[in-house]
């Protein structure tokens, strides 16, 4: 696992340096591209500091005479191509270099002088009136190319700068962002590969946190679901391994002759057919009701009716086994919204359940009662009870762990877990509790 997630934490390094300096890079080619052509276009003017300085020396004389001084003071301003003219385009002062003077024709001092198109000219102005222009004889290719290289030069000092600096906080955040999505990479290609108890550590920043919880819950429901799927087919194989076992028995002993053709036995075997056809209606039910494709006919009916009719069809076993079968407690009004054929059949499992379980001379009551947001119906017998470990689990299906309610006649195991997912289906709720004095309540709540 270790060098798996290495490799991914690696490659998502350099894919964070890659990116950095991809932006670096053009960040570096846009400036370089916009100081050239500001350098190299003839048209553009290049700003230039020294024009109110000029403009000052005329209004503190009035004239122009020893303009020079001006040149040679000004830092940077004496080494500066230029011409000074005066209002009428006579020149003052030619501090052109010499290159640039020998291949042209320049005028001498006093001349009138022609501005160039490539020329930058700076009105000089004193009382809102040109006295005077100062003019930059255009640069050379090689003056513009120094200038952009002494400008470039910088810029590329910082850029490598910041790749230096990027690139150790890139490292420094690799264990703050990188390793947690590296892990969670990886847990998800372990997860699709099967390996359901595949979980990872929560680090780094809250929303990688909260990736890493999502994560290991998911993880855990799916691992959990196919667990459950696991127990049920084996509980399904279970559960049909001994009708089928008595059917194929019997049938084999009439086959060769110890059994008569219409005798008890093929009786037996026809009671294991009815076992049969009962678990497979109950899986299907289940089913249909675990995926929301069960049908429901909702209509408001009488709750206490719908019970006392439950209770009545029930009697006959309850005095066979001496058992006392009561309705003592109904409040309020009891009409709810639901289907009637899916609650009676909620409350006949949840009844037989209790029969199936409380020992002779046990006593069974129904309550149900008017709440604030519906109605709330219980089911109580005095049995034994169920260990207060095994209460989370005794509506899942084929559930069999407690020992003091083992299935000794009748039923599929799937009666509680059927009533969980048709009450649930119609906005219920269904819960059971030992009661105090002993004994398993089993309360279902609905909403008007």
């Amino acid at each position: 696992m270790h060098s798996s997630t290495h490799e991914i934490r690696q490659r998502l390094l350099i894919l964070l340096l890659r990116a950095f300096v991809i932006v670096l890079f053009l960040s570096f080619l846009f400036f370089t591209l916009i100081i050239g052509y500001f350098l190299t276009s003839s048209s553009t003017p290049i700003p230039f500091p020294f024009v109110s300085t000029l403009e000052g020396y005329y209004l503190a004389r009035g004239n122009w005479d020893g303009v020079e001084s001006v040149f040679t003071s000004v830092n940077g301003l004496d080494e500066m191509s230029t011409l000074m003219l005066d209002k009428d385009h006579r020149i003052i002062l030619d501090r052109r270099h010499a290159a640039v003077s020998e291949t042209s024709s320049t005028p001498v001092i006093g001349f009138v002088y022609e501005i160039q198109d490539r020329d930058v000219v700076f009105n000089l102005v004193a009382h809102d009136e040109t006295v005077g222009y100062l003019v930059l004889a255009p640069f050379s290719f090689s003056q513009r190319f120094g200038v952009a290289r002494a400008i470039i030069f910088p810029v590329g000092i910082i850029s490598l700068t910041l790749v230096i600096f990027l690139v150790i906080v890139a490292t420094l955040l690799m264990r703050r962002f990188v390793n947690p999505l590296a892990d969670v990479i990886y847990a998800a290609r372990a997860v699709t590969e099967g390996k359901l108890d595949t979980r990872i550590t929560t680090e780094g920043p809250q929303d990688l946190r909260r990736l890493s919880e999502s994560f290991n819950e998911m993880a855990a429901s799916l691992e959990r679901s196919d667990r459950e799927r696991r127990d049920m087919l084996a509980d399904v194989a279970h559960e049909l391994r001994t009708p089928l076992s008595v059917i194929r028995g019997r049938l084999e002993g009439i086959v060769d002759g110890i059994y008569a053709e219409n005798g008890s036995q093929v009786s037996l075997a026809l009671e294991q057919t009815y076992v049969l056809e009962r678990l497979v209606d109950d899986l299907r039910l289940l089913t249909l009701a675990e995926t929301r494709q069960l049908p429901f006919d909702k209509k408001q009916v009488n709750i206490g009716e719908l019970i006392e009719r439950v209770l009545v069809l029930f009697s006959a076993e309850a005095e066979e086994k001496n058992i006392s079968l009561s309705f003592p407690q109904k409040n309020g009004d009891l009409s709810a919204s639901v289907d009637p054929q899916r609650f009676e059949q909620v409350m006949s499992n949840l009844v037989g359940n209790a029969l199936r379980y409380v020992s002779d001379g046990g006593r069974i009551w129904v309550t149900a009662d008017e709440t604030a947001q519906g109605l709330c119906i219980t089911v109580n017998d005095n049995g034994k009870g169920i260990p207060d470990e095994d209460l989370p689990f005794i509506f899942d299906r084929f559930w069999r762990k407690d020992k003091s309610r083992s299935r000794t006649s009748g039923g599929t195991g799937l009666g509680l877990a059927i009533s969980r997912q048709l009450i649930e289906a119609q906005g219920g709720v269904i819960e059971a509790r030992n009661l105090p004095e002993g004994g398993l309540q089993v309360m279902i709540s609905l909403r008007r």
